[in-house]
């Protein structure tokens, strides 16, 4: 007898058991005796994410799974960035999820599943092997800087979309809008705001300046999947080219985990050493440093807005816990940096929390 969950509808999806049916047996090529259903949390994403159980009449003991994606609108005249990005990857040998089917008419993408376990889950679980994961990671960072860069091409989503001085500046004015004046609920006079966004401007410029290579963008340890021995990349759908920086500061600057500065310092130099390798040149180390801790400041800020939003456009107070340990890079970076002393006083107007020794977060009373 099948075992179909007869609930007609899944909560939020735009589909039902008998889509499911009709869609994956031709898949798989096999009857399906029976389903289940269980919706996942995003990672502050506009896309809907479901598990689904399957068992196949053949062998109806055994749990097989599938991930459905589902976009936040269907666009059948345009293939998704999704799409396009993972096809990119796949080229690359990077280790991506497949794409099994997609419903273009439903905006419905029907994937491999990566399993449950973050590499932030192996950081509390595993910390002895943590070295070893994190080194797995800037790997990666390293294949796409290099092969990704070197085989770029306008199929690509990420070749026409740059962390130029415009969208840098786009994310400070939405951590200003969402965090300062929002979250923090703390006006800003003309001549203030106009402060702040001339200091972050000047950061924004060196940042703009700096070699573009291709950049995941959302690299941090809850977009790393562990799969056995390996690490699978998801989440990539918004990659853009930027600075080398970028991605290893999502990695070792990532408000989910907060490594201790030794082991930074020690995958740092891992990175370095690898880069180095790969490309055939020195990268100059006061440099690299110096752009590492600009971008470290943007990033963290960018997350800080990312957060705020979510709760201000929301009410979904799951991230706010985040922003202390963020806003504790931002203290470290700045006040390890007197290069940086004009930007931390002007953000220091608006946001007190960054001023050293404070450690004092949330919206004002």
């Amino acid at each position: 007898m099948d075992n179909f969950n007869t609930e007609p509808n899944i909560p939020q999806g735009r589909f039902d058991i008998n889509d499911l049916k009709t869609w994956l047996e031709p898949l798989i090529k096999e009857p399906i005796s029976g389903f289940e259903f269980f919706p996942l949390k995003g990672d502050a994403s506009d896309r809907t994410y479901f598990r689904v159980h399957y068992y196949l009449q053949s062998r109806p003991a055994e749990k097989l799974s599938i991930i459905i994606m589902q976009l936040k609108e269907p666009e059948p005249e345009k293939e998704p960035d999704f799409n396009r990005m993972q096809k990119f990857l796949h080229q690359l040998d990077m280790p991506v999820p497949q794409i099994l089917y997609y419903d273009a008419g439903r905006g419905l993408l029907f994937l491999e599943d990566g399993g449950d376990t973050h590499l932030e889950d192996l950081t509390r679980n595993s910390p002895d092997n943590l070295i070893l994961w994190y080194q797995k990671a800037i790997e990666l960072i390293v294949a796409m800087q290099t092969r990704g860069t070197q085989s770029m091409t306008s199929h690509c989503p990420a070749h026409a979309l740059q962390f130029d001085v415009e969208k840098l500046m786009w994310e400070m004015d939405f951590m200003i809008k969402h965090y300062i004046k929002g979250l923090l609920n703390r006006p800003l006079d003309a001549n203030a705001e106009s402060e702040i966004r001339r200091a972050l401007l000047e950061l924004c410029e060196t940042l703009a300046q700096e070699e573009k290579v291709f950049v995941h963008r959302d690299f941090h340890s809850r977009n790393l999947m562990v799969r056995q021995d390996n690490l699978m990349l998801i989440d990539f759908q918004d990659a853009r080219m930027g600075p080398r920086q970028y991605d290893l500061v999502s990695l070792l600057k990532d408000s989910y985990v907060i490594l201790p500065e030794e082991t930074r310092n020690q995958l740092l130099d891992y990175y370095l050493q690898r880069i180095e390798q790969e490309e055939s040149r020195p990268l100059p180390r006061s440099h690299f440093m110096k752009i590492f801790d600009c971008m470290s400041i943007q990033r963290n800020l960018k997350a800080i807005g990312s957060f705020a939003s979510q709760y201000m456009d929301h009410q979904n107070d799951r991230y706010l816990q985040y922003i202390e340990p963020t806003l504790q890079y931002i203290r470290d970076t700045m006040h390890a940096r007197p290069d940086l002393k004009p930007l931390s006083q002007a953000l220091g107007q608006a946001i007190p929390e960054l001023q050293i020794g404070s450690h004092n977060e949330g919206p004002s009373s």
